[in-house]
């Protein structure tokens, strides 16, 4: 196994030499460990050599608790104030001005999982989008991603669509790393529909050392920690950028499950109608086997009632295209239950007036070829 060490692990074995002496706000979640399982904040009050000063949680809580999309609260952590970066509305998804000032850097370490709605990469432009406009430097402690740097899939996400789920036209398995999607942030790219505008800011990203692109997180010495409460596993990872489209839509993805995100139905689902219709659309889910399944959702859609659906295994993840493989189980669902099929009608993340589906594919185009009936190659 290759011996990887994270941005963290580099800087604790420096004794966070580049935070001596300054005020520090930290960027971090329950994961933010490193490979020995020590925590970020106990690693920099240890070295003691700055002033820490503010705590930040993404989405989900500096704990790791909360369901998506479930406003989370301010909070205090040893005395220590943490602000919520996921609270009521859009406008706390930025970091106030105001609790920057008086700091001189923040301190960036969130386990992203590869997938552009994954919401901590927004969270990390937009506290560099802030963070540049108070005068603060922004340092980020890189990770691997975890499903690896290789593979890259994806639709492209329009102007009009972007929001918490994408803030430009990334791919939505992206194949880099937060560290580098930040230096992307700031640089910014394109014109016109496709730009990213600079998130210009004072920047240094502590890179992954030893880590090979082609590698998976559980090929290198760095263990799995569940960045949020239903990412359960790496194989979980490994399909999101498919599944987690269903998010848009009346069937569960498994919450509160062990398989969440590899369980994908609903109570008016059939396991075997769904696979028949799949099949029927000559896509063949190449790397992964599907079988028909029962579970129960422990949160959110159809919480304890008994879901009909699929379970998704994954079998060679070299060649498996999860993104393609979540595309056309939705074109599948719509199809095999057109009389119950329904997208999702609820606000999503935080946006009224966008469908939650053309948010995560980035445009109108997979809804409007599954409200059609249109083809699949479209």
């Amino acid at each position: 196994m290759k011996l990887v060490k994270t941005g963290l692990d580099i800087a604790a074995t420096q004794g966070f030499a580049f935070l001596r002496d300054a005020r520090v706000g930290i960027v971090c979640n329950q994961a933010s460990l490193n490979s020995q399982g020590e925590h970020l904040i106990d690693l920099v009050v240890r070295h003691g050599n700055c002033k820490l000063k503010r705590i930040f949680a993404p989405e989900h809580g500096f704990r790791g608790t909360a369901q998506d999309m479930e406003t989370v609260d301010d909070e205090v952590h040893d005395e220590l104030e943490v602000v919520s970066l996921y609270g009521s509305g859009p406008e706390s998804l930025h970091p106030d001005p105001e609790q920057l000032r008086g700091l001189d850097i923040l301190l960036i370490d969130l386990p992203d999982i590869g997938t552009r709605y994954y919401t901590f990469s927004q969270t990390m432009a937009y506290c560099m989008l802030v963070a540049g406009e108070a005068g603060v430097k922004v340092i980020v402690l890189d990770r691997p991603n975890p499903i690896g740097g290789k593979q890259i899939e994806g639709s492209f996400l329009r102007y009009e669509f972007r929001s918490f789920c994408g803030i430009g036209p990334i791919a939505n398995r992206h194949g880099m790393t937060l560290g580098e999607l930040a230096l992307l942030f700031q640089k910014g790219f394109g014109d016109g529909d496709g730009a990213i505008e600079p998130y210009s800011c004072e920047l240094k990203v502590i890179r992954v050392e030893g880590w090979q692109r082609e590698k998976y997180l559980d090929e290198t010495s760095i263990p799995w920690v569940k960045p949020s409460p239903n990412m359960p596993s790496l194989d979980a990872a490994i399909v999101y950028p498919g599944t987690c489209l269903f998010e848009a839509t009346n069937l569960s993805e498994g919450r509160g499950t062990d398989e969440a995100f590899l369980l994908i139905g609903a109570p008016f689902a059939n396991g075997e109608d769904w696979l028949k219709t799949f099949s029927e659309l000559g896509h063949p889910s190449e790397g992964a086997s599907l079988k028909p399944t029962t579970f129960i959702p422990k949160y959110q859609k159809h919480t304890g009632e008994t879901c009909q659906g699929i379970r998704i295994v994954v079998e060679d993840r070299t060649s498996l295209q999860s993104y393609r493989l979540g595309i056309t189980l939705l074109v599948a669902a719509a199809r095999a239950f057109p009389d119950k099929f329904q997208w999702r009608k609820d606000p999503y993340e935080f946006i009224k007036d966008v469908p939650a589906i053309d948010l995560l594919y980035g445009s109108s185009t997979l809804r409007e070829v599954i409200d059609g009936r249109g083809s699949l190659d479209q």
